[in-house]
């Protein structure tokens, strides 16, 4: 969210959260859980497909930028 934020959104939990599901849903990210600080954390790592589609996307973005800029 911090990262999130420094780019100029404003985001919270109710929306990340459920995302982040949705994509480990989709097969696109993986999750571990970690003890820290006595607290169970989730943390969220791309998987192979997830990398692929990010890969794509970009690319897309990056014509899409291209042609806009033209």
């Amino acid at each position: 969210m911090k990262e999130i934020a420094r780019h100029g959104y404003a985001v919270g939990p109710s929306l990340i959260y459920p995302t982040l599901q949705s994509l480990e849903k989709q097969g696109l990210l993986k999750s571990s859980k970690r003890v820290v600080g006595g607290k169970v954390r989730k943390y969220y790592k791309t998987t192979e497909k997830g990398r692929e589609l990010l890969e794509e996307s970009m690319t897309k973005i990056v014509e899409l930028v291209n042609e806009v800029l033209k």
